[in-house]
């Protein structure tokens, strides 16, 4: 019996339990009923990282807004002017295929010498024009118009008007060609003196 009361083991045991007996005898759960949570107040100092505010970043802030602001705007005015450059665009387009349509229509009904052509329509003249007034009309009968105002317009005055008369009476076809071929000399560009002739091959 005394061995076991001199063992170590059996020390530990008995002061533990003096231990939960005094701690039951001293701590009365009665005591923290009434306790109340202890709040503890915190200065401004005391806040977190991501609440603090930096004057130089908030600038940097609006600066940032005002230059994306202004790019904003720039790139506005860079829309609105390529609007206007594409609607000048179309514009000059529609234009330009006006005119061409036009230099079409004049070249339909304008006849032109080309300076290589002068020398021949000239030949051709002087051999229509010492024919009759009545062969001259028969082969003005079977040629383009556009040939026949050639040579009618390189002809003298009293001439063209001699084989032009003798067209119109051979009958209402012939009459109506002859008014045509008048109303086309006075549309014929004279072939340009001053072209240089192409070269002969």
């Amino acid at each position: 019996m005394i061995r076991i009361l001199q063992s170590s083991w059996f020390v530990a045991l008995v002061g533990c339990l003096l231990y939960l007996a005094t701690t039951l005898l001293l701590v009365n759960p009665q005591q923290f009923a009434g306790a109340r949570p202890v709040v503890v107040e915190r200065s401004a100092e005391d806040d977190p990282s991501w609440k603090f505010k930096n004057p130089e970043f908030d600038q940097w802030v609006a600066q940032i807004k005002q230059e994306k602001d202004a790019l904003a705007a720039r790139e506005q005015q860079l829309n609105d002017w390529q609007t206007r450059l594409d609607a000048e665009q179309q514009e000059i387009g529609t234009v330009t295929q006006a005119v061409a349509q036009l230099q079409a229509q004049f070249d339909q009904n304008v006849v032109r010498f080309q300076a290589s052509q002068a020398d021949n329509v000239k030949r051709q003249a002087k051999l229509i024009a010492s024919m009759s007034p009545e062969g001259a009309a028969t082969i003005f009968d079977n040629m383009p118009d556009a040939d026949a105002v050639r040579i009618l317009f390189s002809m003298k005055t009293d001439q063209a008007s001699l084989i032009l008369d003798t067209m119109s009476k051979l009958g209402k076809p012939e009459a109506k060609r002859a008014a045509t071929l008048t109303q086309w000399m006075r549309q014929v560009l004279p072939a340009d003196t001053n072209a240089v002739p192409p070269a002969t091959p």
